[in-house]
């Protein structure tokens, strides 16, 4: 491995315009096509496998024409204190409204709440609903132009008027400030670290030409794949993290070779085949990662998981053509100040040049610590361990669910809408259950569809139940029954279990048979679905990773030792998240106005990134020990060389994400503030708990029992020399005839 990448790094070196031209093209042609394909289909919430969506799915088959996904905004009117929206003049303005908003070009109806019943029993709060012909994504500018203008009358009458629902939810606030905040932070840490722009902005161009023709080749494939325009987010956000990591690790190493006095073609060589082994093993295990999504089955993860492993592969293969073929360009820019003026280091051995490269204070550190932790590593391990196990424990509690208007922030109307809804009706009323009724099979199937409808109204927590509307064939209908909970408590969820509890008994009796759907019971089944699904992903994740550590360090320990300490990082991140999000602990400090139930989908899109940024630093971190090792040092020796050569290159990684996650924090959306605090909190404590602090004193205590490998399985293990051993053997001379000196170097 070690020896093929070296002379791949050597190649792209000297054959940098090659390699350029060639990277160009592959970008114009990928451009191209991207450009020119046709537009991204809808977002698939399609979600095998659960009631809710069978429901959906029997809707759209006994309904033709009622998309059971379509847009809906709801009106909300509140008439002023101490009067009644029943009075004339605001009747009148809320009618007026009513008939504006029904004329939408989209709109497939809009019912008068005074015929609907839609007025609440004091006569203070009245609501429209209004349905779309077509989807959340697909409503026109000009369809929500034309609704804003309709609630003009009612307001200039003196009424309160808010819209909610799904045809508002373009009307969000971003985090822009904060997320632009967060890639200065994370280009100021690349300057700091490297002490040159050109090596601060290597990683920084390579990253973003990654990410753009990930993005690409994603559009290009869209209508070939069925794949729809969120499946890049994942791409764009890994792509992103890894492709900075990735070549700047590379970079790393090249500033590092120069050091002990290289020259620069033999430096990139070495660059790649030593970072750049760890580079290729580190993507392998983010590439398993995200593959396993596949196994949720769940049709939008397993795309976005697929074409984020795409984006992943493409990261280390621009790593290791590009950015060897860029320092061919500029092999000098990217040292540092003082390499650069060689005359200020004359005289210098190479262990100096090479604290220089790498920071002479910052390795003293560095190496300080490390000897720390080696005089004291069972004191280290027990308080790295038992701080995010106490972390951790706000875990047990974990409620998944999906988050609406309610978790939204009280300045927007979506929020306020909510609040009048649920103050007016009840709390129930925002999340009412959806029942579908098939009594195709039922001799009398208006008499099988009221028995159901009354035994669902007398069920304990259901304050209200809808007359049944039947399709056209009067052989199915639907009922909807409003809770007397809100639609993210715990009583709801209970009270969709208790009515699909009674099915069967319901079945006996009329020959007839139902199904709960609805945002809420489709929330509560998505909920259950990732619950179930997070075990089985963790399970084959660890597990294919374990194998891949197996053979990158030929070692037993030091793998299973990787997987405890990521599901320890894991764990403590989400009960971080759980403390925050779900209990209220410090979340006025993160904007955070309502608490409520963890996103469906986080706990496995926070294993799957942070198992990724994981393992790049697990790998880049322990292949130095391991190189030191294999090349004679002791075991405590071979920890702290390895921990003062690379760690500086970690924790600047680390900052890197870091401070890109939590410019999501910013966001206006809870949930978005949820994903952004919950990865950068978990790099916080991979990184600086488990990398700096539980590794190194666990590889202390292990000493030599941390690299040994039973005989039969050293020999049944393919061979990578991850560690350069084989450019050891050979050492080659730090000028040959094809390599100029540092003065002299090509530009």
């Amino acid at each position: 491995m070690a020896s093929f990448l070296y002379r791949l790094g050597r190649t792209a070196f000297r054959k940098r315009r090659w390699v350029l031209l060639l990277w160009v093209a592959v970008v114009a042609v990928v451009g191209f096509k991207g450009l020119t394909a046709t537009a991204p289909s809808d977002d698939s919430s399609s979600m095998p496998g659960i009631e809710s969506q069978k429901a959906f799915d029997l809707i759209d088959q006994r309904f033709p024409g009622t998309a059971a996904d379509g847009a809906s905004a709801r009106i909300v009117f509140v008439a002023p204190d101490g009067q009644k929206v029943t009075a004339a003049d605001n009747r009148q303005a809320i009618e007026k409204t009513v008939t504006d908003a029904a004329a939408g070009s989209q709109v497939a109806s809009a019912v008068d709440p005074f015929q609907a019943n839609a007025v609440s029993k004091d006569g203070s709060t009245a609501y429209v609903t209004v349905a779309y012909k077509v989807t959340a994504k697909d409503i026109s500018d000009g369809s929500k132009n034309e609704l804003q203008q309709a609630l003009s009358d009612a307001k200039e009458a003196g009424l309160t008027v808010e819209t909610g629902g799904s045809a508002m939810g373009a009307q969000t606030e971003a985090g822009g400030v904060g997320e632009a905040a967060g890639v200065l932070v994370a280009a100021l840490v690349l300057l700091v670290t490297f002490g040159s722009m050109a090596a601060a902005g290597l990683p920084l161009l390579t990253a973003i030409i990654g990410v753009a023709t990930s993005m690409l080749a994603i559009a290009a494939l869209s209508s070939a794949f069925g794949l729809s325009s969120s499946t890049g987010t994942l791409a764009t956000m890994l792509g992103l993290a890894v492709g900075i990591d990735y070549a700047m690790f590379i970079v790393s190493r090249y500033r590092e070779e120069r050091g002990r006095g290289h020259a620069p073609q033999e430096a990139a060589g070495r660059a790649a085949g030593t970072a750049g082994s760890a580079v290729v093993f580190a993507g392998l295990t983010v590439v398993v990662a995200l593959a396993g999504l596949s196994i949720v089955g769940v049709p939008m993860l397993t795309k976005m998981g697929l074409a984020a492993a795409g984006a992943v592969l493409l990261s280390v293969i621009i790593a290791l053509t590009l950015v060897p073929a860029l320092l061919g360009f500029w092999p000098n820019a990217v040292l540092p100040r003082q390499l650069r003026r060689r005359n200020r280091t004359a005289g210098k051995s190479d262990e100096q040049h090479l604290a220089t490269v790498t920071g002479a204070a910052g390795g003293i550190k560095e190496s300080r610590w490390a000897r720390f932790v080696l005089r004291r590593p069972l004191p280290v391990l027990l308080l790295s361990v038992i701080g995010l196990g106490v972390l951790a424990l706000p875990v047990a509690d974990l409620q998944l669910g999906t988050s609406g208007d309610e978790a939204k922030p009280t300045s927007t109307t979506e929020r306020r809408a909510y609040d009048a809804l649920a103050g007016g009706f009840g709390p129930g009323f925002n999340g009412p259950l959806t029942v579908v009724v098939d009594a195709q099979r039922a001799p009398d199937a208006t008499g099988a569809v009221n028995t159901i409808a009354k035994e669902i109204a007398s069920t304990d927590g259901v304050v209200s139940v809808s007359k049944p509307r039947f399709n056209q064939a009067g052989d199915t209908a639907i009922i909807s029954a409003t809770p007397s909970t809100s639609p993210t408590s715990e009583e709801t969820k209970d009270l969709v279990h208790t009515i699909r509890s009674e099915r069967s008994g319901l079945e006996t009796a009329t020959d007839a048979t139902f199904q709960v759907t609805g945002t809420t019971a489709a929330n509560i089944d998505v909920a259950q679905k990732m619950q179930s699904a997070l075990i089985p992903y963790l399970a084959v994740v660890v597990g294919l990773a374990l194998l891949l550590l197996l053979v990158v360090f030929r070692s037993i320990l030091v793998p299973v030792k990787a997987a405890v300490g990521f599901l320890l990082s894991v764990l403590a991140s989400l009960g971080a998240v759980v403390a925050v999000f779900q209990w209220g602990w410090a979340a006025g400090l993160l904007g955070v106005e309502q608490t409520g139930p963890i996103m469906s989908m986080m706990p496995i899109f926070l294993v799957g990134i942070v198992f990724g940024l994981a393992m790049d630093y697990q790998v880049f971190l322990v292949s130095r020990m391991r190189e030191a090792y294999v090349h004679g040092q002791s075991p405590g020796r071979a920890m702290v060389t390895g921990f003062g050569h690379s760690a500086r290159v970690v924790v600047a990684a680390a900052l890197i994400m870091m401070s890109v996650f939590s410019g999501f924090v910013t966001a206006g959306e809870s949930m978005i503030k949820m994903i952004g605090f919950g990865l950068a909190i978990a790099v916080l404590f991979d990184a600086f708990v488990v990398r700096m602090a539980f590794v190194p004193a666990v590889l202390a205590l292990l000493g030599h029992r941390a690299w040994r490998l039973p005989r039969w399985l050293d020999r049944v293990l393919p061979r990578v020399d991850i560690e350069g051993e084989a450019l050891t053997q050979s050492d080659t001379p730090a000028t040959q005839p094809d390599q100029k000196p540092l003065e002299t170097a090509g530009i």
